[in-house]
């Protein structure tokens, strides 16, 4: 699960009004800071925003430049990244935190200079977006992932109990894989799909469950570790993302686990996710629309630069749809 910035610079996304004496604006330079350039999410995102630019840049003839940079995880790195791109009078930003508690920082220096922002992915807390009416939030609502995510869950256990109580004790024998404790989605995610599932009458049991920041390798480590202190107890595999579910279908694959015997989902709809589905290896997961997600973040930035009536309210949902093999 990916931090990111967009920024929109120099003035260059505003029209020139000939009736004022303004020349046309001929092009824009928009600054993208990803919190983790190596994000599976984030580098998918950043991919369709790229799309964004070029598709607009086609349609209007405005030439859109693109500089993106990668904070590597370090909030200072992307609070000097955003101070270097305040400083070249960026006329928007778009901003992924590295830590979402951090946002006020970012907050001051651009309200300093009447720079407009979209926040995206990391949603800061209420009290910083409700500073200014020229803060937008973009994100796919996590509650919704996580309700999505349960439903998979209970709709494979109503067809078939067995599907996910593999050994028939009537119980359902859970581990849960999360990402960054500070991050509001792991949080809403793990709490809300228990919750469905209890809801949805599936009888489980929690056997462990433990942080792996969103990360294939942390998530692979931990399922290697829980598949030696349980052996042939885990049935199934809740995962806050994608690249976690794989971790752990990579660990039990390196351990002999067969197919199916330990059921896994995750959210996202990743391309590696969507792959693991089509090879039976992945039950189901939760995809978000990136393009729409990529066409919020760049249209809700435009719009406050150019002064058009922002046509999103300050909170922008991107579309999610369930995916199951």
């Amino acid at each position: 699960m990916t931090a990111l910035v967009l920024a929109v610079c120099g003035g260059l996304l505003v029209y020139g009004n000939r009736e004022n004496g303004e020349e046309p604006r001929t092009s824009m330079r928009i600054g993208v800071l990803l919190y983790r350039g190596d994000d599976t999410f984030i580098s998918t995102l950043r991919g369709a925003i790229e799309e964004q630019a070029k598709e607009y840049e086609l349609q209007t003839g405005i030439k859109v430049t693109l500089d993106i940079m990668d904070a590597k995880g370090s909030q200072l790195t992307q609070d000097s990244q955003a101070d270097r791109l305040i400083s070249l009078e960026c006329d928007a930003l778009c901003v992924n935190m590295v830590d979402r508690s951090a946002a006020s920082g970012v907050i001051d220096k651009a309200m300093e200079a009447g720079i407009p922002i979209v926040f995206f992915n990391r949603e800061p807390v209420e009290e910083d977006m409700n500073r200014w009416d020229k803060l937008y939030y973009v994100g796919a609502d996590p509650r919704e992932s996580a309700v999505l995510q349960g439903q998979i869950l209970v709709n494979a256990y109503q067809e078939n109990p067995r599907t996910l109580d593999e050994n028939g004790d009537g119980l359902v024998s859970y581990v849960l894989l999360e990402g960054e404790s500070s991050h509001q989605d792991s949080l809403i995610r793990t709490e809300q799909s228990i919750q469905t599932l209890k809801d949805g009458g599936v009888p489980i049991e929690r056997i462990t469950g433990g942080i792996a920041n969103w990360e294939r390798s942390q998530a692979s480590a931990l399922m290697e570790q829980w598949l030696s202190e349980y052996p042939g107890e885990i049935e199934l595999v809740i995962a806050n993302n994608d690249d976690m579910a794989l971790g752990a279908i990579d660990a039990m694959e390196r351990n002999g686990v067969l197919t199916g015997t330990i059921q896994v989902v995750g959210i996202d709809g990743t391309p590696a996710g969507l792959e693991a589905i089509r090879a039976g290896k992945l039950l189901g997961t939760v995809e978000s629309d990136r393009q729409a997600y990529a066409e919020a973040i760049f249209e809700t930035a435009r719009q406050l630069v150019m002064g058009e009536t922002v046509t999103r309210e300050k909170y922008s949902w991107s579309p999610q749809q369930v995916v199951v093999n």
